[in-house]
């Protein structure tokens, strides 16, 4: 039988090379071609977008500023109970002068800017402390930072009768962002909320901070997104309250904001949900077509370049992987069937030689690399299966059946109804469909679990103070390292009528770092170098190195527990890990 014509491979090499250059580099010249326009538009508004995001952050972060001082003032239980203060009338005197007029001075310094902070209380037999101006014109301009006055003096205005009506025993902890009075006429923004009595939950008085509108929003510029675009700033109505442009005079202020305006321009908007406004990012198309032709030009140059040189690079490479490549898959075939003897003679001194280099090193490690991966990960599951045995902790379980126990005998069923959930949280975030890496907000949380239900069980012996950095969520890590401290605190430590415990979680030096710290018995240094000696007489050394343990098998041996105690003092438990915000499966 005659043979077929052979066709050598370094041919068939250097033709597929070809039309596998040849239709990419015609797809995507023409793609790149058709779609150019769209491609700088699209990165314009993702660019655009987060130049806006960033002074939607900036605005906000001022508003948060501004919010902060009301603050000063709703939390002030001994300016709550100076407010009580009735029927003495130097006391009176006395109380505002030295208490109230102090703090209200020193809540208006709190602002980045100037403002106007105004306490409008119900007891009226508080002396009022304002400035006269005429109505209608602009509080701002005066030297007084804060005033005095009664209620009464707005009770009746229409604005505050629009605000949400409060049922009577309840509390109204919104913030109101409103412009009222004169404030929009002379470009103001008034931050107002209800003030609370805690001890009869009743209103006794409303705070407003009058603040300029072009103040707050100060970092909102239009040369930040071109020299030719706009950003406008639009109320709850739709109107223009705020414009930076090149055309001063194109965006007037307090009137309708017209569609019209938006055509020939990319247009780009963001939310400020609190204030009920709206950021808008005018950039004009011509700003984005200088760059178009340019763009072309060189997508049909770096296509017609890349032809060429991929023609001549076919060519080459064809020739000189034929005989090397051969090689190499006789030898994959050959580790394919399991023969991890095999080996790539090769004299050279290229890339070949290398590769058949680490090959044959690759054929001599395999086996110890199988049994340290073997090792490791039978490590690894027989940690994972110790850290699930103890978050089952039947001790644990049976004593809070039996406080559940006790309590529904005595008929306290909200205390009862409280540690039933308790124990339901705490199983759930301990669980947690077996994942053994879990956010830090859940770790934290399956810690604060534990703590609400001992809470219940141990009543006012028992206080615990969170120092959470908000820097820490969006981080993993190991589950179940908290728990075990808290617990050796509670069992072991407790020796006095009362133990307080500080949690904290932070980042810190590029690391996450948690602490459990108590002022407890404390322990012995014999007892803690029984705790690593792996022969603890305490039976909270288990947990400790159990939790060390998982923490260097994760994450390596730079991170773990560390453990400092004074006998009679107190112990702080250190947990340092990466952080990592990388998915891990367990």
């Amino acid at each position: 039988m005659k043979k077929k014509p052979m066709l050598p491979f370094g041919y068939k090499l250097m033709a597929s090379y070809l039309l596998m250059a040849l239709f990419p580099v015609v797809i995507i010249g023409y793609y790149a071609y058709t779609t150019s326009v769209q491609s700088i538009r699209e990165q314009a508004a993702s660019s655009i977008e987060g130049t806006l995001q960033q002074t939607k952050e900036n605005v906000q972060f001022r508003l948060q500023l501004l919010s902060r001082t009301t603050d000063q003032l709703y939390w002030d239980y001994a300016l709550q109970e100076d407010l009580r203060l009735k029927n003495n009338g130097w006391g009176i005197y006395n109380t505002t002068i030295k208490s109230v007029e102090p703090k209200l001075l020193n809540a208006v310094n709190l602002t980045p800017h100037k403002a106007l902070l105004r306490l409008y209380i119900t007891n009226e037999q508080f002396p009022e402390m304002y400035a006269l101006h005429p109505p209608g014109t602009d509080p701002l301009i005066r030297m007084e930072t804060f005033e005095l006055l009664h209620l009464n003096r707005i009770e009746d205005k229409y604005w505050y009768k629009t605000l949400p009506v409060v049922k009577e025993g309840d509390v109204d902890e919104n913030f109101y962002w409103m412009q009222v009075e004169e404030d929009r006429k002379v470009g103001n923004l008034s931050l107002m909320r209800r003030m609370y009595d805690y001890e009869d939950m009743k209103q006794i008085g409303f705070i407003r901070v009058v603040s300029k509108i072009d103040q707050l929003l100060s970092g909102v510029h239009y040369e930040k997104l071109g020299e030719s675009s706009s950003v406008i700033v639009l109320d709850s109505v739709n109107e223009m309250i705020y414009a930076s442009s090149p055309d001063a005079g194109r965006y007037p202020l307090l009137t309708k904001w017209e569609p019209e305006w938006e055509k020939g321009h990319l247009t780009v908007r963001q939310q400020l949900t609190d204030v009920g406004w709206t950021l808008v990012a005018l950039v004009p198309d011509d700003q984005m077509e200088k760059q178009l032709g340019k763009v072309k030009r060189m997508t049909v140059l770096i296509c017609i370049g890349s032809f060429i040189m991929l023609a001549g690079a076919s060519l080459i490479v064809s020739r000189f992987l034929t005989v090397r490549i051969t090689k190499i898959i006789h030898s994959l075939n050959a580790f394919r069937e399991g023969r991890f003897n095999k080996r790539i003679q090769y004299s050279g001194n290229d890339e070949f030689y290398y590769i058949a280099e680490a090959f044959n090193e690759m054929g001599g490690y395999i086996n110890t690399l199988i049994k340290e991966v073997y090792v490791v990960q039978m490590e690894k599951k027989g940690a994972e299966l110790k850290a699930l045995q103890a978050q089952i902790n039947p001790h644990f379980l049976y004593n809070t059946l039996s406080s559940i126990s006790r309590l529904g005998k005595l008929g306290e069923i909200e205390r009862l109804d409280q540690m039933v959930m308790g124990l339901a949280k705490f199983y759930r975030l301990t669980l947690n469909n077996g994942k053994m890496i879990i956010p830090a907000q859940l770790e934290i949380e399956q810690a604060q679990a534990y703590i609400a239900i001992q809470k219940i069980k141990y009543g006012s012996r028992l206080d615990v103070f969170y120092d959470i950095g908000a820097e820490v969520y969006g981080y993993k890590t190991v589950k179940l390292i908290l728990q075990p401290f808290i617990e050796n605190v509670l069992e072991h430590a407790l020796y006095q009528p009362t133990i307080q415990i500080k949690v904290s979680a932070r980042a810190r030096d590029g690391m996450l770092d948690f602490r459990i710290v108590d002022d407890g018995i404390g322990m012995k240094p014999d007892t803690l170098k029984q705790i690593w000696s792996g022969e603890p007489k305490r039976a909270g050394g288990y947990g400790i190195r159990n939790v060390d343990e998982r923490i260097k098998l994760y994450y390596g041996q730079e991170y773990g527990v560390s453990i400092g105690s004074v006998y009679g003092g107190g112990t702080t438990v250190r947990i340092l890990l990466p952080m990592n915000k990388q998915d891990e499966s367990a």
